[in-house]
Parts: structure tokens; C-alpha cells; sequence
């Protein structure tokens, strides 16, 4: 899809779709939507008498234009006209819908009248923001491999400004929506791929590509080189596959100097079997997306070298599965980690939290200053958030609220939990440090307990991204499939960061 903004004036634009806007309340047409009323000779005017409006943001009528039009149709879309009542979050889930309404006209190229009524109540960068990102969001599709392909039209859209002031707002706001969900679709697609279609080797060519397009430093560490830096908790839960592991570095340096790190660490694991702990049968396809993580963090550096915002920033995916076989790790086995902390792994299936522990141990050795990992790492975080919100833990209140201050913009939703010191008690081990699992009660807890203990001093946030690692129903800017999140909240913490 491609966005561009102009203040030429909308019935000038040779297009097939014009969309202007209706409040739903019964204030008189005005603006563009007036003058469309006009060309159509009433038509609106009588729709709205003959109440085949429904007085609801969102629902929208399309009427065919005279032959002396320049667009084939107009949409008349219908918003609300009360401030209060819409901000960004709303515009862009409502954008998303929208955008799958408007495909199914088989329209080429949508001209959108400038912002009116309620929508008037956003600045104008993030009006351009959410319009460009529900749009590019709503309509992401993953249909590699069918073989016989949707013909579903995508279309490109210009959206009007009235002043040169406006257009240059708009524009900058689209700039940064489309980075921010084009990288957002490039991770679900990572991640909506099939576990042999998307292995250890296919992300680092993926992270190695990224690096080139956007001059980003990348290191791929092969499990030569991970032995001989000691990174035994990782390499123990790659002992069960022939794919060979991967642990992929991406730097951005938008400092001068090197070092001072926000670092961005991501779960990896391109198909969980659980290992000899192995899962149930049902539903395993799913652990596919058990490389979330590694797929959002990959892909928002990537969005961060774009926006050159003036702050350094490295991402860490140590990639591998988790597999069953003669030489898998078993339960009991005890490993050491890259900071010399040993672990006995009570459970192969809790195999996320030993390379992130691997990773944030490699981060602290290397600059990082700020760590966030992210993670779909413990089921017990569906049960207790659901598919709503992304469960947070943290060991730095100053890092959570900037962090909570980024997403307020973003429509990913969060929730902090605790980090009581008790906890710790169910991860001792009797027979190394630590244990990877304090069974089954308080479950997240206890896992982000466990990375807490790698972690150290260092301002860390943990994100458990399990219960919304995808979408089950296509619904605003949310697509079935892999979700995406909390891409654009990194992205927007970066940002932020860079700024103060």
C-alpha cells in the first residue's frame, strides 16, 4: 500500500473512491460531504431522512458518482462528533476495519477528505499515525503458501490536508506509521510461518537482510563460538535438534560513541516440542510462534534504524528448538550460564527462560544498560490475563513507567505484576543455584524470578507475551495469526528515550 498526502482539493483528485465523512449526530453536511451531496444530486441527505445511516462510528454507505466525476464512487463514512469519545487508539482500530470494507469494493486508489468532526480533536502527525497504521495492520494477509492466491485488491490512498502546516504534520505521521506497521507485518510474518519454513538458520538470513537493507551491525554467534563463552543454559536446550542453533546480534548506533545499550532480548525457540518434557499433542502446531519474541525485537530495530532516533540500541534473539531425541537435555541435568550461575533444569519445557537467561547474561557483558526481553514463556500467563493484556514484571519502577508512557500511544495493553523476594524460594535448587521451574503455582512468577536472577542490578523488564502471541479472530487492526506485539511500544520507549 502506498500512502501520500496532498492539499489539493478531493473532487479535483482522479480516483475511484472519494471518502468524506458524516457525524453521527443530525447536524447539518458541511465541507466536503456537503459538496459530495450535491454532486449526488441529494443522495446523502435523503439517506440520512430515509435513516439507512446508523448513527454509529464506522458504518458506512457507498453510492455510485455521475459519469462527470472524477471517482467512480463516494463513501460516506460515519464518525462520531464528540471528542471525548475517540483518540488515537480508537482511530486506528477503526482504520483497520475499515480498510477491509474498503478492499472489498475492489477500489485501486482511495482519496480521503481531511480530517473532520471528532477526528479534528488528534494532532495531525497522529492522525497521519493512525490512519497509516490501521490501515497497514488491518490489512495484512498471510497467504504464502496457498496455492491458489486471494484476489482480494489492495489499493493505495492519499489523504488531504487543508493547509501546508497540516500536510507537513500528516505526512510526518504516516512516515512513522508505516515504518512502524510494515515492521510490525514483517515480524507476524516471521512468525505465521511454518516452524520448517522459519528455522534457526532462516532467522539469522532474515536478521543478516534487515542488517544490510538498514546498516544495522549484525553478529550471528554459531554454537562453536557459544561453547567457548560458556553459554550452556542456551546451547542445552538446542542439544535435542540437528538444526544447528543460532545466536543472532543486531546493533543500532544512533550515538557517537558505542555502548549504553537499550537492549532488546527475544525468545527464539522456532518450534517447541517441550523436549523429553514433551507437550501435549493437541495443539503443538501453535508452537510455531514460540519465536515471537525473537521476530519482534529483530524486526524493531530494524523499525528504530529507520526513524534514526539518536540513542543506541542492540537486539538479541538466541534462536533454537526445542527438541526430543537421544541426546536432548533431560530433567535433573544441570547446565552453567555465560555469568557462571548454574541451573538444574527440572523441566525441558521451561525452555524459554534458559536462553533469555543466556542473553541477558551476554547483554550485561556488552554494554547493555536498559535490558527488555520478551517472551511467550509461560502458559499460566493466558490464565491469567486472557488474550488482553501482556504481563509485565520489572525490577526498575523509573524504566516500567517510561515504558507504560510509551504504550499509552500504541493500543498494546500491559500489566505489571510482582516480583516478591518469597518467590524466589520455590526456584532454589538442591542440587545447583537455581532451578527453571517453581511449579505450578504462580507460574509467571516464578519464571520472570528466574531471569530476575541474571538480570542483577541492571533496570530489566520482563514482557510475557504468551497470552496475546496471537490472534485468534480478525478484528480492527488485529489480523489471525501471529500479533505483533509490543513491537511499536519498544520502538516508541526508543524513541521517547532518545528525546529526554
Amino acid at each position: 500500500m502506498d500512502i501520500q498526502t496532498s492539499t489539493e482539493n478531493l473532487f479535483d483528485h482522479k480516483a475511484d473512491t472519494y471518502i468524506v465523512y458524516l457525524p453521527t449526530n443530525n447536524r447539518p453536511l458541511s465541507g466536503e460531504t456537503a459538496i459530495a451531496d450535491q454532486q449526488l444530486r441529494g443522495a446523502i441527505s435523503q439517506a440520512r431522512v430515509n435513516k439507512l445511516f446508523h448513527g454509529k462510528s464506522g458504518h458506512f454507505l457507498e453510492f455510485p458518482t455521475p459519469t462527470r466525476s472524477k471517482a467512480k464512487r463516494i463513501i460516506v463514512l460515519e464518525i462520531e462528533d464528540k471528542p471525548d469519545e475517540i483518540n488515537i487508539n480508537l482511530l486506528r482500530t477503526f482504520m483497520g476495519t475499515f480498510s477491509r470494507q474498503v478492499r472489498a469494493t475492489k477500489t485501486d486508489h482511495v482519496v480521503m477528505a481531511p480530517p473532520a468532526g471528532a477526528w479534528k480533536s488528534l494532532s495531525d502527525s497522529d492522525y497521519g499515525l493512525a490512519v497509516a497504521e490501521g490501515l497497514i495492520l488491518g490489512l495484512y494477509k498471510f497467504n504464502e503458501h496457498h496455492t491458489k492466491k486471494d484476489t482480494a485488491s489492495k489499493f493505495d490512498v492519499t489523504l488531504l490536508a487543508k493547509s501546508r502546516s497540516q500536510l507537513a504534520a500528516i505526512s510526518d505521521g504516516v512516515t512513522k506509521g508505516k515504518i512502524l506497521a510494515e515492521s510490525t507485518n514483517s515480524a507476524r510474518t516471521l512468525g505465521n510461518q511454518p516452524a520448517n519454513f522459519m528455522t534457526p538458520t532462516l532467522m539469522a538470513q532474515n536478521a543478516e537482510s534487515l542488517a544490510n537493507k538498514y546498516n544495522l551491525e549484525c553478529q550471528v554467534i554459531e554454537q562453536d563460538e557459544a561453547e567457548q563463552l560458556g553459554m550452556g543454559s542456551y546451547l542445552s536446550v538446542a542439544h535435542g535438534s540437528v538444526e544447528p542453533p543460532k545466536f543472532i546480534i543486531l546493533k543500532y548506533h544512533g550515538l557517537p560513541r558505542h555502548g549504553n545499550y537499550l537492549t532488546l532480548i527475544g525468545k527464539g525457540i522456532t518450534f517447541d516440542t517441550g523436549g523429553i518434557s514433551l507437550k501435549p499433542a493437541a495443539g503443538m502446531e501453535a508452537m510455531k510462534w514460540d519465536m515471537s519474541g525473537a521476530a519482534v525485537v529483530i524486526n524493531a530495530i530494524a523499525a528504530i534504524a529507520q526513524l534514526k532516533p539518536k540513542i543506541n540500541v542492540m537486539a538479541i534473539a538466541p534462536c533454537t528448538e526445542n527438541m526430543p531425541s537421544g541426546s536432548a537435555t533431560k530433567p535433573g541435568d544441570v547446565f552453567y550460564a555465560m555469568d557462571g550461575q548454574s541451573i538444574e533444569v527440572a523441566n525441558t519445557d521451561a525452555e524459554g527462560r534458559l536462553v533469555l537467561a543466556d542473553g541477558i547474561a551476554y547483554a550485561r557483558k556488552n554494554g547493555a544498560t536498559r535490558i527488555i526481553d520478551v517472551a511467550t514463556l509461560t502458559g499460566a500467563m493466558g490464565i491469567a490475563l486472557g488474550n488482553v493484556r501482556v504481563g509485565g514484571f520489572s525490577n526498575n519502577t523509573r524504566l516500567w513507567n517510561e515504558f507504560e508512557n510509551a504504550s499509552s500511544a500504541t493500543g498494546e495493553k500491559y500489566w505489571r505484576l510482582p516480583l516478591d523476594k518469597e518467590y524466589h524460594d520455590q526456584i532454589k535448587s538442591d542440587v545447583a543455584d537455581i532451578k527453571n521451574t517453581g511449579g505450578r503455582g504462580a507460574g509467571s512468577i516464578t519464571a520472570a524470578k528466574f531471569l530476575e536472577a541474571f538480570a542483577g542490578d541492571t533496570p530489566w523488564i520482563h514482557l510475557d507475551i504468551a497470552g496475546v502471541m496471537n490472534v485468534n479472530s480478525t478484528n480492527g487492526e488485529w489480523v489471525k495469526g501471529m500479533a505483533g506485539i509490543p513491537l511499536r511500544t519498544l520502538v516508541q520507549l526508543a524513541l521517547n528515550r532518545a528525546r529526554s
